[in-house]
């Protein structure tokens, strides 16, 4: 497969996880609001810079899981009912969910790089969703896990990150409504991103038996 097709795979991969609102973007859209844009861009650096080494991690353990199809078979089973419980636990908890206002601290751009850094080492998130579309991407026989590719999908991914969250801070105009950048929207968005990656596991598991 092409150096080229993995990247844009990586980055595609990213940016269904990022795209919806979420602690990291809609973050990065309030720093562009109160503190400008380049604050916005440093913040989103910082995010992308973690995103890379997490999406390595992910992708190794994923080599290491693909050499041990009895393994996977069976993590492809326990993802797909935790996948299906952290949906149904983010959309029940977003229709319990009571608006907070927060305040926003002024801080340098060096500040917002680690601010984003720190933000995004405490979402582990990536690490086992990128693992298990790194395997799923490599079952359809899209990837290999030659060092080659997967330096390139993990630059794809941390440029997918950096994109999305660029496109929350340079339209903010878009997500300034109250009622899309709440919590209650996020843990909304972050239902329907497992809800689809628990449907993308149920398939591929129906397609192995």
């Amino acid at each position: 497969m092409s150096i080229t097709v993995i990247f844009f795979l990586g980055l595609i991969v990213a940016l269904i996880g990022v795209i919806p609102p979420g602690l990291l973007n809609m973050t990065a859209a309030r720093i562009s609001l109160k503190e400008g844009a380049a604050r916005g861009i440093m913040f989103s650096s910082g995010v992308s810079i973690v995103v890379f080494v997490q999406t390595y991690i992910a992708a190794i353990f994923a080599r290491y899981l693909s050499n041990r199809p009895d393994i996977v078979e069976i993590l492809q089973r326990v993802a797909f009912v935790l996948f299906v419980l952290i949906t149904i636990y983010f959309l029940i908890l977003a229709s319990k969910q009571k608006e907070k206002k927060t305040k926003t601290e002024m801080k340098s751009k060096h500040g917002r790089l680690l601010h984003g850094m720190f933000l995004s080492a405490l979402n582990v998130f990536p690490i086992p969703y990128q693992a298990y579309m790194t395997i799923t991407l490599a079952s359809f026989g899209w990837m290999n896990f030659e060092r080659t590719n997967i330096i390139t999908y993990v630059t794809g991914a941390s440029m997918g990150t950096f994109v999305a969250l660029y496109f929350y801070i340079f339209f903010f105009d878009k997500i300034k409504d109250k009622k899309f950048t709440s919590q209650k929207s996020m843990n909304y968005s972050i239902g329907i991103i497992t809800g689809i990656v628990a449907l993308i596991t149920f398939i591929n598991i129906l397609r192995e038996l």
